[in-house]
């Protein structure tokens, strides 16, 4: 599984970031950069959460197709 991102919908409201650390940052403009897109089957639940807390729906998950 990974993260999706469409940056041009983020509107840095760092959501994610409060949710999840390891996986999301703000840059200097304060748009979401992902530190690690890949989510390792320990980390799905707490990535999905902060996937689900932005308000602009901008991050999704992927499955994995092989």
């Amino acid at each position: 599984m990974h993260i999706g991102l469409d940056l041009g919908k983020c509107q840095g409201y760092g959501n994610c970031v409060a949710a999840d650390e390891a996986h999301f940052d703000l840059d200097d403009s304060g748009l979401v950069v992902l530190l690690d897109d890949k989510v390792s089957e320990a980390d799905r639940e707490r990535v999905a959460a902060a996937v689900r807390s932005c308000p602009a729906d901008a991050l999704w998950l992927v499955e994995n197709d092989g």
